[in-house]
């Protein structure tokens, strides 16, 4: 820590320690409920500053900057925020990030930097995510967003994927002078943050700005491409890159394997939420263009993050009962709090140790009932969760006009099945390196979701940027 914070915190350690948190601003429920917008209110430049100054400076290294997958100085930008060089603070996460106006939206902070403050155990944490998305806001809107540019080295890379782990794969690339074509199935950019998160929690024009950064440093976008089945890997070799990047995410969505799960009325996560949050210009095909309705009685079934967003999605589209449907306790649910606290608070509700088994069409051949049965906790099973057991003769019925199942994802096997030379193992997931994303074949690299399995923008944004340092350094060995 430099001699300057140390002399300005001996002074005050004590009063930061005791200045309450301003707390999250949101919208007013029943204004949120009429639209899909963004549900925070911005911070004002003083409560940045106000908040800002809360943070004790730990000293290195500060439990926020571990806690952080990017490894982002926190306590330097807290300091500088707090100071009002809010455009100093932007540069500090662009050190260590590549979408830092995207990771403060999105990032399950409670678990991570704000969930490592010192603050925790006896005060609030500091808002260390809002604070992030404020100063890269200030600063896209006060002078605007550049990425460096390196000198042209005449080698071309392409990108597999134009979600969070390819962008920030193809953004250290581009500084580093390489030729970046990204490649994607969809119509858009952004892929999961794009396709997958409501734009109450990350409005799309956040996404496409970004992606406008990107575009003008010159990187090439070339949607409704499926490499697998339009193109293959060795094709793109074939065109002349020298390396390719794979960061496909894991885009296929876990069945339920249950009695009239193909039933009108019960919808597959993504379709659900894609549908809820995109313009029908970035829809394809044409049979997903439209909110879906979903009558008066919704069920999500699952316990994720995603669940959480269906299930406010669903109160959005004037759903009257909105219920998560979830086979253990919330003990054991994987996706965040706040994200719960936040259904309820609009709406939700949730009945726990409850498993589908069946559902029940109606006499006009759509979803009309789901059969549940009662489940209790056993032995812990391989992922060190209590596994749920069915009671026998539990049975019971639980009214629905829509089940959205969000049970998870699973990887697109296709890659591999039509890659010479690449191993792959789970059903698919890439095997690459942790530190370097290279696989068993020379100049493919690979990252994100689709080597580690469905996990944070922010883990997925770092091994794109890890990647790109590796490849950075396999091309300069091919030259």
């Amino acid at each position: 820590m430099p001699a300057i914070f140390r002399e300005y915190l001996e002074i005050d350690r004590k009063e930061r320690a005791r200045t309450p948190s301003l707390d999250i601003t949101n919208r007013p429920v029943d204004e949120r409920l009429r639209d899909f917008h963004d549900v925070v209110i911005p911070m004002t430049a003083e409560q940045a500053k106000l908040e800002a100054a809360r943070c004790v400076q730990c000293p290195d290294p500060a439990p926020c900057t571990e806690a952080c997958p990017a490894n982002n100085d926190i306590p330097t930008a807290m300091w500088l925020i707090e100071q009002g060089e809010f455009l100093e603070a932007a540069k500090i996460y662009r050190q260590t990030s590549s979408m830092p106006e995207l990771c403060g939206r999105v990032c399950p902070q409670e678990q991570l930097c704000q969930g490592s403050c010192s603050h925790l155990k006896s005060f609030h944490s500091v808002l260390t995510g809002p604070l992030e998305a404020f100063v890269t806001d200030y600063e896209r809107q006060t002078v605007g967003v550049e990425f460096s540019v390196g000198e042209p080295t005449g080698k071309k890379v392409a990108i597999v994927g134009a979600g969070p782990a390819g962008l920030a794969c193809a953004e250290q690339l581009v500084q580093q002078g390489h030729s970046v074509t990204i490649f994607d199935a969809k119509p858009a950019p952004g892929g999961l943050l794009t396709y997958g998160i409501p734009n109450f929690k990350l409005p799309k024009d956040v996404v496409f700005s970004f992606w406008g950064d990107l575009e003008r440093a010159g990187i090439e976008f070339i949607p409704d491409t499926y490499i697998g089945k339009d193109k293959t890997i060795d094709d793109l070799f074939g065109e002349g890159y020298q390396a390719v990047f794979i960061g496909v995410g894991v885009g296929v969505d876990a069945p339920m394997e249950a009695p009239g799960e193909d039933l009108p009325g019960v919808m597959q996560a993504t379709e659900f939420l894609i549908r809820c949050s995109l313009e029908d210009e970035h829809l394809l095909p044409l049979e997903l263009r439209g909110r879906p309705a979903v009558g008066e009685k919704v069920a999500v079934i699952g316990g994720g993050d995603t669940a959480s967003d269906c299930l406010r999605s669903a109160l959005r589209l004037g759903a009257k009962e909105v219920t998560c449907l979830y086979r253990r306790t919330e003990k054991e649910m994987p996706g965040g709090l706040h994200d719960r606290e936040l259904a309820r608070e609009e709406g939700a509700k949730y009945e726990f140790l409850t498993q589908p088994v069946k559902f029940v069409a109606g006499e006009n051949g759509r979803l009309a009932k789901i059969e549940c049965i009662n489940m209790e906790l056993g032995e812990p099973d391989e992922s060190g969760r209590r596994r749920p057991l069915p009671i026998e003769g539990s049975n019971f019925i639980v009214d629905a006009d829509t089940a959205v199942l969000a049970l998870g994802y699973w990887p697109d096997p296709i890659i591999g099945e039509t890659t010479p030379d690449i191993d792959t193992h789970k059903w698919g997931l890439i095997i690459a390196n942790d530190e370097t994303g290279s696989t068993s074949r020379p100049g493919v690299f690979a990252g994100g979701d689709a080597v580690t399995g469905p996990d944070l923008v922010v883990t997925a944004m770092v091994a794109g940027r890890n990647a790109a340092a590796a490849i950075n350094e396999y091309l300069q060995k091919e030259a």
